[in-house]
């Protein structure tokens, strides 16, 4: 039994005298101790007293780093302490030798590293600061884009009212100017062509679903006959719905970037809600929606025609057409001037494929002075352009099914030789057209609750905003913002 016990004491012995840290791993000058490892050295628990053996002078293990095992005995390696996380620069910069040594060298080389680290962790903070500052203005800028696309092209109105009920006018000759009796003929060619005036009298309702993808593609000024440019690139997708009724019903929502904007008409009543403005009404009569004028609503074009003139002729993408021109009237323009805006023109031209005998480009344009107190008056004038494509048709009526539209808005007047100009471009496509669809009633049209009569507020914010002269950028934002958009919407 003795001899037993002599064996394993042995071969503990000799298995303590390999891991010994003196046998094992010498010294070398390569290999420096951290000052964390010297201090745990010399720190002896007063406790703890470390047994030795007496037949080899080893020191004895202590008992937690022996386990047992299946009855065998197991050797718990020593665990090594981590040096401590440095926060400013490396001592031995990477070079394996001490930061200890060197004398006053080492400590001007040490405080040449903490001023280094210290003006590179200021230049990484600054930065850290530039780039916020400019993600915070193309943020800002992006939703001012938005908010400018929104305003004029989430819901522009047509110039005039219109009775859809009204049949077209019979071609007269007689007693008629050249310029007015072409202009019906025209229109009722296109009344044949898309489909026929006993087919769209059927129609009681529609539906149109489609999608968008709008851009404000360039921002300038032009100061003492030089222009400054900034273009924008950043384009927003989305879509839009539109729902019509007899007699003059519409309603229409479009989501774009995150964004929307609802529109509608009941008949008496044409509103707008934005998410800067709320609900807000319109002034002026009831008009119909400019993009139900787009290729979707052929009885409403030829009924916004009725009273027009043959102008001339003009090509249009290779294509021959005549040209249609269209005026408000003056009690509509002043119907709908308020405050110190004042609409003194709103035109709209149809261009009419002498092929085909449909409306292929829809121009409108219309101008806008707003009265500063005390100062020069502004001008602005905004021009859509739109293109009408791939016309397929739908129930027999025929439908555009893609298009795009350009529009310029244009700034002048209360600063001798300045003036801005802002162009904006959508591209539409539409995916679903159904008419006289089951269930849909006069509840569909309703304004909303909160809706509110005048905006002579939104009139005086934007006076007041004009005597600031704020950038082109700005001014665009804001016009789309207010009121003075509603004329291009609601």
């Amino acid at each position: 039994m003795e001899r037993k016990q002599g064996f394993f004491s042995t071969l503990r012995d000799e298995v303590v005298r390999g891991l010994s840290p003196g046998r094992s791993r010498p010294k070398s000058p390569a290999r420096s101790a951290s000052p964390l490892s010297s201090l745990l050295r010399r720190k002896k628990p007063h406790h703890h007293h470390r047994r030795h053996n007496k037949s080899s002078g080893q020191p004895e293990l202590p008992a937690a780093m022996m386990m047992t095992r299946s009855g065998s005995v197991a050797i718990r390696p020593p665990v090594e302490a981590l040096s401590p996380l440095n926060e400013g620069p490396d001592p031995d910069n990477g070079n394996g030798n001490g930061g200890g040594g060197g004398g006053g060298c080492g400590e001007g080389r040490m405080e040449g590293r903490w001023a280094q680290w210290i003006a590179s962790s200021s230049s990484s903070s600054s930065s850290s600061n530039n780039n916020n500052n400019n993600n915070n203005n193309n943020n800002n800028k992006s939703r001012s884009d938005l908010r400018l696309l929104l305003g004029v092209l989430g819901a522009p109105l047509a110039p005039i009212h219109v009775n859809s009920n009204e049949p077209l006018p019979h071609l007269s000759i007689k007693d008629t100017p050249i310029e007015s009796s072409s202009a019906q003929y025209i229109l009722q060619q296109y009344v044949a062509a898309s489909g026929g005036q006993k087919l769209q009298n059927s129609i009681r309702n529609a539906y149109a679903m489609g999608r968008v993808r709008m851009i404000a593609s360039e921002f300038e000024t032009a100061k003492n006959g030089q222009k400054t440019r900034n273009p924008s690139k950043a384009a927003e997708s989305g879509g839009f719905v539109l729902w019509q009724m007899n007699p003059d019903m519409w309603y229409v929502e479009l989501a774009l970037g995150g964004s929307k904007v609802h529109a509608g008409c009941n008949g008496k009543l044409v509103w707008r809600h934005t998410p800067w403005l709320g609900a807000h009404a319109a002034k002026g009569p009831v008009r119909p929606l400019r993009r139900a004028l787009q290729g979707l609503d052929p009885k409403t074009t030829a009924r916004m025609f009725t009273n027009a003139r043959c102008t001339g002729e003009k090509k249009i993408n290779g294509e021959d057409c005549f040209i249609l021109k269209l005026c408000a009237d003056p009690a509509t323009l002043k119907a709908r001037s308020e405050g110190p805006a004042e609409i003194i023109r709103h035109v709209l031209f149809g261009y009419f494929s002498q092929k085909t005998g449909l409306l292929v480009h829809l121009e409108d344009s219309h101008l806008t002075r707003i009265q500063n107190n005390g100062g020069d008056a502004v001008y602005w004038e905004t021009t859509i352009n739109s293109f009408l494509d791939d016309y397929r048709p739908v129930e027999g009526i025929m439908i555009s099914h893609s298009g795009r539209s350009i529009v310029t808005l244009f700034r002048f007047g209360d600063i001798a030789m300045t003036h801005t100009r802002t162009r904006m471009e959508e591209a539409w496509a539409i995916e679903e057209v159904a008419f006289n669809v089951q269930g849909l009633s006069m509840d569909c049209f309703i304004p909303p609750a909160e809706l509110r009569f005048g905006s002579d507020g939104d009139a005086c914010e934007y006076s007041a905003g004009l005597r600031a002269r704020p950038s082109a950028a700005q001014i665009s934002t804001r016009i789309a913002g207010l009121d003075i958009s509603r004329d291009n919407g609601v």
